[in-house]
Protein backbone atom coordinates (compact mmCIF):
# COMPACT_ATOMS: atom_id res chain seq x y z
CA UNK A 1 0.00 0.00 0.00
CA UNK A 2 2.86 2.39 0.80
CA UNK A 3 4.38 1.69 -2.60
CA UNK A 4 1.00 2.34 -4.23
CA UNK A 5 0.66 5.71 -2.47
CA UNK A 6 4.20 6.69 -3.45
CA UNK A 7 3.46 5.84 -7.08
CA UNK A 8 0.28 7.92 -6.91
CA UNK A 9 2.03 10.97 -5.46
CA UNK A 10 3.41 12.41 -8.75
CA UNK A 11 0.01 12.19 -10.47
CA UNK A 12 -1.65 13.75 -7.41
CA UNK A 13 0.79 16.65 -7.47
CA UNK A 14 0.32 17.12 -11.23
CA UNK A 15 -3.49 17.13 -10.95
CA UNK A 16 -3.44 19.61 -8.07
CA UNK A 17 -0.97 21.87 -9.89
CA UNK A 18 -3.07 21.89 -13.07
CA UNK A 19 -6.22 22.42 -11.01
CA UNK A 20 -4.64 25.33 -9.16
CA UNK A 21 -4.00 27.08 -12.48
CA UNK A 22 -7.61 26.54 -13.53
CA UNK A 23 -8.91 27.58 -10.09
CA UNK A 24 -6.84 30.76 -10.23
CA UNK A 25 -7.70 31.69 -13.82
CA UNK A 26 -11.36 30.70 -14.00
CA UNK A 27 -12.80 33.28 -11.55
CA UNK A 28 -10.79 36.03 -13.23
CA UNK A 29 -12.27 35.21 -16.64
CA UNK A 30 -15.76 36.11 -15.39
CA UNK A 31 -16.94 39.68 -15.99
CA UNK A 32 -16.76 42.11 -13.11
CA UNK A 33 -14.14 43.46 -10.76
CA UNK A 34 -13.96 43.07 -7.00
CA UNK A 35 -12.42 46.54 -6.79
CA UNK A 36 -15.61 48.03 -8.25
CA UNK A 37 -17.65 46.19 -5.62
CA UNK A 38 -15.44 47.48 -2.82
CA UNK A 39 -15.51 51.05 -4.18
CA UNK A 40 -19.24 51.30 -3.56
CA UNK A 41 -21.78 53.35 -5.48
CA UNK A 42 -20.60 55.74 -8.22
CA UNK A 43 -16.88 55.00 -7.87
CA UNK A 44 -14.29 57.07 -9.70
CA UNK A 45 -11.56 55.54 -11.79
CA UNK A 46 -8.99 56.80 -9.29
CA UNK A 47 -10.72 55.06 -6.39
CA UNK A 48 -10.93 51.78 -8.31
CA UNK A 49 -7.26 52.01 -9.29
CA UNK A 50 -6.27 52.71 -5.68
CA UNK A 51 -8.19 49.68 -4.42
CA UNK A 52 -6.68 47.45 -7.10
CA UNK A 53 -3.23 48.67 -6.10
CA UNK A 54 -3.97 48.09 -2.41
CA UNK A 55 -5.14 44.52 -3.06
CA UNK A 56 -2.27 43.80 -5.44
CA UNK A 57 -4.59 43.23 -8.38
CA UNK A 58 -2.56 45.58 -10.57
CA UNK A 59 0.36 43.17 -10.58
CA UNK A 60 0.88 40.62 -13.38
CA UNK A 61 -1.24 37.50 -13.03
CA UNK A 62 1.85 35.30 -12.93
CA UNK A 63 3.12 37.16 -9.86
CA UNK A 64 -0.30 36.93 -8.19
CA UNK A 65 -0.45 33.18 -8.87
CA UNK A 66 3.07 32.65 -7.53
CA UNK A 67 2.25 34.54 -4.33
CA UNK A 68 -0.94 32.51 -3.86
CA UNK A 69 0.88 29.20 -4.36
CA UNK A 70 3.63 30.26 -1.97
CA UNK A 71 1.00 31.00 0.64
CA UNK A 72 -0.72 27.65 0.09
CA UNK A 73 2.57 25.78 0.56
CA UNK A 74 2.98 27.61 3.88
CA UNK A 75 -0.59 26.86 4.98
CA UNK A 76 -1.90 30.37 4.27
CA UNK A 77 -5.12 30.22 2.22
CA UNK A 78 -5.28 33.99 1.83
CA UNK A 79 -7.73 36.65 2.95
CA UNK A 80 -11.18 37.48 1.67
CA UNK A 81 -11.25 40.77 -0.23
CA UNK A 82 -14.71 41.75 0.99
CA UNK A 83 -14.98 40.27 4.47
CA UNK A 84 -11.39 40.97 5.50
CA UNK A 85 -11.20 37.57 7.15
CA UNK A 86 -8.90 34.68 6.46
CA UNK A 87 -10.22 32.17 3.96
CA UNK A 88 -9.38 29.38 6.41
CA UNK A 89 -11.72 30.82 9.05
CA UNK A 90 -14.53 31.34 6.51
CA UNK A 91 -14.26 27.74 5.35
CA UNK A 92 -13.94 26.47 8.92
CA UNK A 93 -17.17 28.19 9.96
CA UNK A 94 -19.12 26.45 7.17
CA UNK A 95 -17.26 23.17 6.77
CA UNK A 96 -19.31 21.28 9.35
CA UNK A 97 -22.60 21.92 7.56
CA UNK A 98 -21.31 20.67 4.20
CA UNK A 99 -19.57 17.65 5.76
CA UNK A 100 -22.81 16.61 7.48
CA UNK A 101 -24.75 16.92 4.23
CA UNK A 102 -22.14 15.15 2.10
CA UNK A 103 -21.66 12.33 4.63
CA UNK A 104 -25.37 11.51 4.95
CA UNK A 105 -25.85 11.86 1.18
CA UNK A 106 -22.98 9.43 0.56
CA UNK A 107 -24.49 6.89 2.96
CA UNK A 108 -27.84 7.24 1.17
CA UNK A 109 -26.16 6.80 -2.22
CA UNK A 110 -24.59 3.55 -1.03
CA UNK A 111 -27.78 2.26 0.63
CA UNK A 112 -30.29 3.29 -2.06
CA UNK A 113 -28.01 2.50 -4.98
CA UNK A 114 -27.11 -0.96 -3.69
CA UNK A 115 -30.70 -1.84 -2.72
CA UNK A 116 -32.18 -0.64 -6.00
CA UNK A 117 -29.42 -2.24 -8.08
CA UNK A 118 -29.79 -5.61 -6.35
CA UNK A 119 -33.58 -5.45 -6.65
CA UNK A 120 -33.55 -4.66 -10.38
CA UNK A 121 -30.74 -7.13 -11.02
CA UNK A 122 -32.61 -9.93 -9.22
CA UNK A 123 -36.18 -9.49 -10.43
CA UNK A 124 -37.17 -12.09 -13.01
CA UNK A 125 -40.59 -10.80 -14.00
CA UNK A 126 -40.65 -8.83 -17.24
CA UNK A 127 -43.14 -6.20 -16.11
CA UNK A 128 -41.61 -5.81 -12.67
CA UNK A 129 -38.16 -5.24 -14.16
CA UNK A 130 -39.57 -2.76 -16.67
CA UNK A 131 -41.27 -0.84 -13.88
CA UNK A 132 -38.11 -0.72 -11.78
CA UNK A 133 -36.09 0.34 -14.82
CA UNK A 134 -38.56 3.16 -15.37
CA UNK A 135 -38.21 4.33 -11.76
CA UNK A 136 -34.42 4.16 -12.02
CA UNK A 137 -34.38 6.10 -15.30
CA UNK A 138 -36.65 8.74 -13.76
CA UNK A 139 -34.31 9.19 -10.78
CA UNK A 140 -31.31 9.51 -13.10
CA UNK A 141 -33.01 12.09 -15.31
CA UNK A 142 -34.48 14.37 -12.63
CA UNK A 143 -31.94 16.96 -11.37
CA UNK A 144 -31.31 17.19 -7.64
CA UNK A 145 -32.75 20.72 -7.38
CA UNK A 146 -36.06 19.53 -8.88
CA UNK A 147 -36.14 16.69 -6.37
CA UNK A 148 -35.38 19.17 -3.60
CA UNK A 149 -38.23 21.47 -4.63
CA UNK A 150 -40.59 18.49 -4.76
CA UNK A 151 -39.57 17.37 -1.27
CA UNK A 152 -40.09 20.90 0.05
CA UNK A 153 -43.56 21.00 -1.49
CA UNK A 154 -44.62 17.61 -0.09
CA UNK A 155 -42.96 17.60 3.33
CA UNK A 156 -42.84 21.29 4.13
CA UNK A 157 -45.74 23.02 2.40
CA UNK A 158 -48.57 20.54 1.86
CA UNK A 159 -47.63 18.59 4.98
CA UNK A 160 -45.59 20.30 7.65
CA UNK A 161 -43.73 17.16 8.64
CA UNK A 162 -40.13 18.31 8.34
CA UNK A 163 -38.28 21.65 8.35
CA UNK A 164 -37.26 22.81 4.88
CA UNK A 165 -35.12 25.87 5.64
CA UNK A 166 -32.15 26.49 7.91
CA UNK A 167 -30.12 24.00 9.90
CA UNK A 168 -29.16 22.76 13.34
CA UNK A 169 -25.78 21.15 13.84
CA UNK A 170 -26.13 17.38 14.14
CA UNK A 171 -23.64 17.21 17.03
CA UNK A 172 -25.52 19.90 18.97
CA UNK A 173 -28.91 18.12 18.72
CA UNK A 174 -28.88 14.84 16.74
CA UNK A 175 -32.68 14.52 16.53
CA UNK A 176 -33.44 18.07 15.38
CA UNK A 177 -30.28 18.17 13.28
CA UNK A 178 -31.32 15.00 11.44
CA UNK A 179 -34.75 16.49 10.72
CA UNK A 180 -33.12 19.49 9.07
CA UNK A 181 -30.62 17.27 7.25
CA UNK A 182 -32.65 14.40 5.82
CA UNK A 183 -34.52 16.23 3.04
CA UNK A 184 -31.49 17.96 1.46
CA UNK A 185 -29.50 14.72 1.79
CA UNK A 186 -32.20 12.74 -0.04
CA UNK A 187 -32.46 15.37 -2.77
CA UNK A 188 -28.69 15.32 -3.20
CA UNK A 189 -28.37 11.52 -3.10
CA UNK A 190 -31.15 10.27 -5.39
CA UNK A 191 -29.61 11.00 -8.83
CA UNK A 192 -26.15 9.55 -7.96
CA UNK A 193 -27.82 6.57 -6.25
CA UNK A 194 -29.76 5.83 -9.43
CA UNK A 195 -26.51 5.88 -11.42
CA UNK A 196 -24.91 3.45 -8.96
CA UNK A 197 -27.99 1.21 -9.18
CA UNK A 198 -27.88 1.21 -12.99
CA UNK A 199 -24.22 0.17 -13.11
CA UNK A 200 -24.67 -2.45 -10.39
CA UNK A 201 -27.72 -3.87 -12.16
CA UNK A 202 -25.82 -4.21 -15.45
CA UNK A 203 -22.90 -5.93 -13.74
CA UNK A 204 -25.21 -8.34 -11.88
CA UNK A 205 -26.98 -9.32 -15.09
CA UNK A 206 -23.59 -10.18 -16.61
CA UNK A 207 -22.53 -12.12 -13.50
CA UNK A 208 -25.69 -14.24 -13.58
CA UNK A 209 -24.56 -15.74 -16.89
CA UNK A 210 -21.23 -16.92 -15.49
CA UNK A 211 -20.41 -20.60 -15.00
CA UNK A 212 -20.10 -20.36 -11.22
CA UNK A 213 -23.76 -19.33 -11.00
CA UNK A 214 -24.80 -22.40 -13.00
CA UNK A 215 -22.62 -24.53 -10.72
CA UNK A 216 -24.28 -23.09 -7.64
CA UNK A 217 -27.73 -23.75 -9.14
CA UNK A 218 -26.77 -27.36 -9.89
CA UNK A 219 -25.79 -27.80 -6.26
CA UNK A 220 -29.25 -26.66 -5.15
CA UNK A 221 -28.29 -23.23 -3.74
CA UNK A 222 -31.21 -20.90 -3.10
CA UNK A 223 -31.80 -17.80 -5.17
CA UNK A 224 -31.01 -15.48 -2.27
CA UNK A 225 -27.75 -17.30 -1.54
CA UNK A 226 -26.71 -17.11 -5.18
CA UNK A 227 -27.55 -13.41 -5.35
CA UNK A 228 -25.68 -12.44 -2.19
CA UNK A 229 -22.72 -14.80 -2.12
CA UNK A 230 -21.99 -15.16 -5.83
CA UNK A 231 -23.60 -12.48 -7.99
CA UNK A 232 -23.45 -9.44 -5.68
CA UNK A 233 -20.05 -10.35 -4.31
CA UNK A 234 -18.57 -10.37 -7.82
CA UNK A 235 -20.42 -7.20 -8.85
CA UNK A 236 -19.83 -4.96 -5.84
CA UNK A 237 -16.61 -3.60 -7.32
CA UNK A 238 -18.64 -1.70 -9.89
CA UNK A 239 -20.71 -0.11 -7.13
CA UNK A 240 -17.57 0.95 -5.26
CA UNK A 241 -16.13 2.60 -8.37
CA UNK A 242 -19.47 4.25 -9.14
CA UNK A 243 -19.74 5.71 -5.62
CA UNK A 244 -16.22 7.08 -5.89
CA UNK A 245 -17.03 8.71 -9.22
CA UNK A 246 -20.20 10.29 -7.83
CA UNK A 247 -18.38 12.17 -5.05
CA UNK A 248 -17.69 15.04 -7.44
CA UNK A 249 -21.37 15.20 -8.37
CA UNK A 250 -22.32 15.30 -4.69
CA UNK A 251 -19.99 18.22 -4.01
CA UNK A 252 -21.21 20.09 -7.09
CA UNK A 253 -24.86 19.40 -6.26
CA UNK A 254 -24.36 20.58 -2.68
CA UNK A 255 -23.97 24.16 -3.97
CA UNK A 256 -27.53 24.18 -5.33
CA UNK A 257 -29.06 22.09 -2.55
CA UNK A 258 -27.64 24.33 0.17
CA UNK A 259 -29.11 27.34 -1.58
CA UNK A 260 -32.55 25.71 -1.90
CA UNK A 261 -32.68 24.58 1.73
CA UNK A 262 -30.92 27.72 3.03
CA UNK A 263 -28.02 25.86 4.64
CA UNK A 264 -24.98 27.91 5.59
CA UNK A 265 -22.38 25.63 4.06
CA UNK A 266 -19.52 25.85 1.60
CA UNK A 267 -21.99 25.90 -1.29
CA UNK A 268 -23.52 29.13 -0.03
CA UNK A 269 -20.02 30.52 0.47
CA UNK A 270 -19.13 29.65 -3.14
CA UNK A 271 -22.30 31.33 -4.47
CA UNK A 272 -21.68 34.52 -2.50
CA UNK A 273 -18.03 34.54 -3.61
CA UNK A 274 -19.09 34.34 -7.26
CA UNK A 275 -21.62 37.13 -6.83
CA UNK A 276 -19.12 39.45 -5.13
CA UNK A 277 -16.10 38.41 -7.25
CA UNK A 278 -14.23 37.34 -4.12
CA UNK A 279 -11.52 35.44 -6.02
CA UNK A 280 -9.41 34.42 -3.04
CA UNK A 281 -12.25 32.43 -1.50
CA UNK A 282 -13.53 30.91 -4.73
CA UNK A 283 -10.17 29.65 -5.97
CA UNK A 284 -9.50 27.84 -2.69
CA UNK A 285 -12.94 26.19 -2.79
CA UNK A 286 -12.39 24.98 -6.37
CA UNK A 287 -9.02 23.51 -5.49
CA UNK A 288 -10.43 21.88 -2.35
CA UNK A 289 -13.18 20.15 -4.34
CA UNK A 290 -10.59 18.74 -6.77
CA UNK A 291 -8.42 17.57 -3.88
CA UNK A 292 -11.32 15.76 -2.19
CA UNK A 293 -12.34 14.11 -5.48
CA UNK A 294 -8.79 12.86 -6.11
CA UNK A 295 -8.46 11.50 -2.58
CA UNK A 296 -11.79 9.70 -2.97
CA UNK A 297 -10.56 8.10 -6.19
CA UNK A 298 -7.45 6.80 -4.43
CA UNK A 299 -9.54 5.46 -1.55
CA UNK A 300 -11.84 3.79 -4.09
CA UNK A 301 -8.91 1.90 -5.60
CA UNK A 302 -7.75 0.80 -2.15
CA UNK A 303 -11.23 -0.40 -1.14
CA UNK A 304 -11.67 -2.21 -4.44
CA UNK A 305 -8.36 -4.04 -3.96
CA UNK A 306 -9.38 -5.01 -0.42
CA UNK A 307 -12.73 -6.42 -1.62
CA UNK A 308 -11.38 -8.29 -4.64
CA UNK A 309 -8.16 -10.27 -4.14
CA UNK A 310 -7.76 -10.52 -7.93
CA UNK A 311 -6.99 -6.80 -8.07
CA UNK A 312 -3.51 -5.58 -7.19
CA UNK A 313 -2.95 -1.98 -6.19
CA UNK A 314 -1.24 -0.05 -8.96
CA UNK A 315 -1.65 -2.86 -11.49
Amino acid sequence: MVRFLIRKLPSLVFVLLASSIVAFALPRLAPGDVAVTLAGADPTAANIAAIRRQLGLDRPLVIQYADWMAGLLQGDLGQSYLLRRSVASLIGDRLGSTVELAALATLLVIAIGTALGVLVGSVRGRWARAGLDLVNSFLVAVPSFVTGLGLILVFGVLNRWLPVSGEVAFLDDPVIGFQFLILPAIALALPPAAVVARLLQAEMLVARNEDYVDLALSKGASGARITIRHVLRNSVGTAVVAVGLQVGNLLAGAVIIEAIFNRNGLGQLAVSSVQTRDFTVLQVLILAVVFVAVICQILTEMILAALDPRITLGA
